[in-house]
């Protein structure tokens, strides 16, 4: 038993008559190994990417939001009505008056 560990320790199962089929195992394992840590760094570089967009909708939707914000408010009459005054222009005293055409 003591011997075996030993063995394996020096590695001569790498070295001995039938190592053909130890060598096939570790290739095998080592390119599993690297499948392994491709996927996983291309699975979180995706989650990074996610993470960014999905800072960048929050970031348009709060400029969306102020922007509406905004005409609503310029849209408002008491602001017109104060926009007009400022070029000279008055609110009329009288209704507007509808216009029918006949033909």
């Amino acid at each position: 038993m003591k011997q075996t560990i030993y063995d394996i320790l020096k590695g001569k199962f790498l070295i001995a008559d039938d190592a053909i089929k130890n060598w096939r195992m570790l290739l095998f394992l080592s390119f599993l190994a690297i499948i392994m840590i491709a996927s996983s760094h291309n699975a979180e570089s995706k989650v990074h990417e996610i993470a960014k967009l999905n800072n960048e909708v929050k970031e348009l939707r709060t400029q969306f939001v102020d922007g509406r914000t905004e005409l609503m408010q310029l849209k408002m009459e008491s602001s017109v009505i104060e926009k007009m005054t400022v070029k000279g222009i008055k609110r009329p005293t009288e209704p507007p008056k509808k216009i029918i055409v006949k033909e």
